[in-house]
């Protein structure tokens, strides 16, 4: 199998991911680093792992990364839209169960721009007529 990849989002956050066949037994690099190091929480591993634990593909594929922009939760979950579209492509059949789980849908929410003459997005500042 050669080479996969695939791109992930979520937030300011973006996920290049390249995939194949495993050689160390599922290692997850990300930025150069491993996957433990880059997210020291638990829950983020988890998070990332998502998708690989569902098809309990884990250890078949080694993942390279490359991640860029937004903060730790919007990495891991833009990583983890990444996987599962590089899996899709490599099985087309794991598209139900991945899609079940809501790996598949791009979370759009991202952040509304601050407005002049306001001191955030939609707050304004105190109005009193005396």
């Amino acid at each position: 199998m050669e080479m996969i990849n695939a791109l992930g989002r979520r937030k300011a956050a973006v996920a290049r991911v390249y995939v194949q066949e495993a050689k160390e037994g599922g290692k997850i690099t990300i930025n150069g680093r491993d996957l433990d190091v880059y997210f020291p929480s638990p829950i983020l591993q988890y998070v990332v792992k998502q998708p690989l634990n569902k098809l309990g593909v884990a250890e078949k594929y080694d993942i390279k990364v490359n991640l860029d922009g937004g903060g730790y939760k919007g990495q891991a979950e833009a990583l983890r839209l990444a996987i599962a579209r590089a899996l899709v492509k490599i099985n087309p059949e794991d598209k139900p169960a991945l899609k079940a789980e809501g790996f598949m849908t791009r979370d759009a929410r991202e952040v509304e721009r601050k407005k002049p003459g306001q001191p955030k997005a939609r707050k304004h500042f105190q109005f009193s007529k005396r």
